[in-house]
């Protein structure tokens, strides 16, 4: 959230971006997209509305009503905020037909007009308590002003008196201890009558107070001090009427903080070009043709973007739930955008259940989730000791303790870390129990195996980040629908490694990788002739025929028919 509290105002609003949290609750979700919306109008309409001169004050007013003395500067503080909240209230209610969350959150705002005229009252705009703050200190500055002229009058006569003059090092008024003094030479020491207040370094120089204006001096100190005392209680009035409105100071705070957040959003959904999402009531559980037994979550991103990736270089990805699968498992090459297609997924998802626009087109929808769980990246935990794969395990352990129906699981290079025999076996165990749970789970995935699972089990579907074979590079794209492939071979031949050495390593794929890859072959019309044979004797044999009687028939390898087709079919005759 640290991106959004760079768009905050003040530290009461940074403190509520950085805390910042997804909410679970629909109602809570909607309103605050709405109040993010009402912002961006707003702020454009008008620009000129800000939280400039707002302040957290709610330390001061705690101080206050431990009778604590605030500071000239302190009060301003209250005083500027408590005018910023004044601002922005009556400009906002003004307009409450057409920003109602914002009215409603504005109308909290106390304008407490007495403290505010008070402190403007006895204090200016340099810190300063004023001669009018009270009676008693402008008739001590008055005084304090009168004997102040008369004291520097009678130093100047001394210094400038000819019988004195030559005594003096040179003719000038300065201070030592708050004191009036004049400096005299060491050696005429008692020529002039006085106080010696300080020595020169050098011991050449007294600094001496003369006997003449003793008096004049103790009663300018003594107007001081009553000026001092006058200025505290002051300032200890305006604190105890801080004190006194304590309560509403704070929920001016509390309700400018939440201003602060929401114009903080608008300004980071216009960095971003976001876009308000459509949240989209979680539909009652269902079993479409396809038999997965959808939990009915919703998910519909289109050109989304990460939100932290560069806005001029990231590939905006479509990604989308249909009613025939909540389970996407996502595939293609190392550094092609499968982890990142995740992130942004789930980031989305936490955006906009904070209340966040997100960075993607228009008509984009989400569910609101119960939870969003993640499991990314190489965790390896150095202080527990544990593996890569161990780290992943534990996390998984504890999402499919917490994950129900309504959450959103994301699962990055599920099994990796260990033998792949076992690693693929473990992942497609985790994605069958994710199903029977009908819990809406992405997963990023090298494993040839999940992708059969995902094309062979209904509920599930393949997805890939695609590779461009000409330049060699992928191309951050997600296509739903096909399953990645090992691009290595590919590769190799464009690279000019010998033919036969890369039909040789063709030979040698694992039957169940070929199989795997023939997915997508089939659907782009690019198997070559080797491969159309490995595939006629490694993949299971699943047909539907016509039998010399004209009896529509069907004959299949594995116990669940591959290719679904309606069952009503089977058995009649053609004619």
């Amino acid at each position: 959230m640290s991106r959004l509290a760079e768009h905050t105002s003040f530290s009461a609003g940074r403190e509520l971006a950085l805390g910042l949290r997804p909410s679970t609750d629909p109602a809570e979700v909607r309103r605050r997209q709405g109040e993010t919306s009402e912002a961006r109008r707003l702020l454009a309409l008008r620009g000129d509305l800000s939280l400039g001169g707002a302040h957290d004050v709610r330390p001061l007013v705690k101080n206050a009503r431990r009778e604590a003395v605030l500071l000239p500067t302190e009060l301003l503080d209250i005083r500027d905020t408590l005018v910023r909240g004044r601002t922005l209230r009556r400009a906002i209610l003004r307009l409450s037909d057409q920003f109602p969350l914002l009215a409603d959150i504005a109308a909290r705002i106390e304008e407490c007009p007495r403290l505010v005229s008070e402190i403007a009252r006895c204090i200016n705009e340099r810190a300063e308590v004023v001669d009018g703050a009270s009676p008693d200190l402008a008739r001590v500055r008055r005084e304090l002003r009168e004997t102040h002229r008369r004291l520097l009058d009678k130093l100047e006569r001394i210094i400038s008196s000819p019988s004195t003059a030559p005594f003096l090092q040179e003719p000038i008024i300065t201070q030592r201890e708050g004191r009036y003094v004049i400096p005299l030479k060491a050696d005429f020491k008692g020529r002039i009558p006085g106080l010696v207040h300080d020595v020169s370094a050098s011991g050449a120089t007294l600094f001496i107070e003369p006997l003449a204006t003793l008096e004049l001096g103790n009663r300018w100190r003594e107007l001081q001090v009553e000026e001092e005392r006058e200025v505290r209680r002051v300032l200890a009035a305006l604190s105890a009427l801080v004190a006194e409105e304590g309560e509403r100071v704070e929920h001016t705070v509390e309700a400018l903080a939440e201003l602060d957040l929401a114009f903080a959003k608008a300004k980071y959904a216009e960095e971003l070009k976001a876009v308000e999402p459509k949240l989209v009531s979680w539909k009652a559980p269902r079993r479409p043709a396809s038999n997965c037994q959808h939990p009915g979550s919703t998910i519909d991103l289109r050109k989304a973007r990460h939100p932290l990736l560069d806005p001029a270089t990231v590939v905006p990805i479509d990604v989308h739930l249909s009613d025939d699968y909540f389970i996407l498992v996502i595939t293609g090459p190392n550094t092609g955008g499968k982890t990142v297609s995740l992130k942004t997924v789930g980031l989305l998802a936490l955006m906009a259940q904070c209340g966040l626009h997100i960075p993607a087109a228009e008509g984009s929808a989400l569910s609101v989730f119960s939870g969003i769980y993640a499991d990314i990246g190489d965790e390896q935990s150095i202080e527990q000791n544990l593996s890569t794969f161990s780290s992943h395990l534990n996390n998984i352990v504890d999402i499919l303790r917490r994950a129900d129906r309504r959450s959103l699981v994301l699962l990055d290079e599920l099994g990796a870390g260990t033998d792949p025999s076992e690693g693929s076996a473990l992942a497609r165990a985790i994605l069958s129990h994710l199903l029977e749970r009908r819990i809406t789970t992405f997963v990023a995935t090298h494993y040839p195996e999940l992708k059969v699972f995902a094309h062979a089990t209904p509920g599930v579907e393949n997805a890939c980040v695609e590779f461009d074979l000409e330049t060699l590079a992928p191309t951050y794209k997600l296509s739903i629908g096909l399953p990645g492939r090992s691009n290595a071979l590919a590769i190799a031949s464009r690279l000019g490694l010998a033919s036969g050495i890369v039909d040789r390593a063709r030979e040698m794929v694992p039957p169940q990788s070929l199989e795997a890859e023939g997915l997508l072959h089939l659907d782009t019309g690019t198997l070559t002739v080797p491969e159309v044979n490995r595939l006629l004797i490694h993949l299971p044999i699943d047909i539907t025929y016509v039998d010399k009687e004209d009896t529509v028939r069907f004959f299949s390898q594995t116990k669940e028919r591959i290719f679904p087709r309606t069952p009503a079919i089977i058995g009649r005759k053609v004619q």
